[in-house]
C-alpha cells in the first residue's frame, strides 16, 4: 500500500465504479482516487482492486470521445496494427472525468479482451483517517489471466463444475496452478479489505524498463 496516502493530502475524491463487461457472473468493484491521480493511476489502482496482475497492454476509451480526448490513453507501444496511445502518466483524470456518469472503456490484455466499463459516480469529500486509494465494495473473483477472455472464462467455470468433462482434469490443474491464492475457485468470491495498492511510480518504472 505504499502510495496510499492520508485524505488530508487530498481533499476530494473521486468514486468510480468499474464492472467488467459480459461476465458470466457479476464482476465489479467501487474505488476512491485521490483527485489529482493521473489516467496511469487510475489503471493501477484498477488493476489491484480487480486482482488482475498488470502483465499486458491497457488502455483508456472515450465511448463518446470529447475535444480534449479524442486518442485512447495507455502505456505506450510500437504495435503498428494497434492506435497511438497517449501516455497515462501525462493524462489527469479531471481531463475527462468532469461530472458524475462520465464513462470510458478500460480494455486489458489485447488478446482476452477484457473490456471494462469505468464510470465516474462521485466526487466526495476525503475521509481524515482513510487512506487512498480505496476499495468501497465490489462482487466477483477476477477471472484468470490468459484463460480466453469472457468466453473462455464462461467456458472453464462450466468445466469446473463437471468432473465428467473430458477437458476437466486438465483445466483444473492449469486453474490451480494459475490462481493458488483462490483455490478451490470461486467465481463469487471477493473481500474488499483483502485489496491492496501498489505504488503507482513503482509499476511505472517496471513497466518502462521492462
Amino acid at each position: 500500500m505504499a502510495n496510499q496516502r492520508r485524505s488530508s493530502s487530498a481533499k476530494t475524491v473521486f468514486r468510480f465504479r468499474i464492472e467488467l463487461a459480459e461476465s458470466p457472473v457479476p464482476i465489479w468493484r467501487l474505488i476512491d482516487v485521490p483527485e489529482n491521480y493521473t489516467f496511469w493511476d487510475l489503471h493501477v489502482a484498477i488493476q489491484d482492486s480487480m486482482g488482475w496482475l498488470d502483465c499486458h497492454l491497457h488502455e483508456f476509451r472515450a465511448i463518446r470521445p470529447k475535444s480534449r480526448l479524442r486518442k485512447p490513453v495507455g502505456l505506450p507501444h510500437d504495435e503498428e496494427m494497434l492506435d497511438e496511445v497517449l501516455p497515462g502518466w501525462q493524462v489527469a483524470l479531471a481531463q475527462f472525468f468532469q461530472k458524475p456518469g462520465d464513462t470510458m472503456e478500460y480494455l486489458y490484455d489485447f488478446g482476452d479482451s477484457w473490456t471494462h466499463e469505468v464510470m465516474l459516480v462521485g466526487l466526495v469529500l476525503a475521509e481524515p483517517e482513510r487512506r487512498y486509494p480505496a476499495c468501497i465494495d465490489g462482487a466477483g473473483a477476477c477471472p484468470p489471466e490468459d484463460c480466453g477472455g469472457v468466453w473462455g472464462y464462461q467456458r472453464l467455470l462450466e468445466v469446473i463444475k463437471d468432473e465428467q468433462d473430458e477437458e476437466y482434469e486438465e483445466l483444473v490443474s492449469w486453474l490451480r496452478g494459475a490462481r493458488p491464492d483462490n483455490w478451490p475457485f470461486d467465481p463469487k468470491r471477493f473481500d474488499s479489505h483483502s485489496v491492496r495498492f501498489d505504488a503507482p511510480k513503482k509499476r511505472l518504472r517496471m513497466a518502462l524498463e521492462g
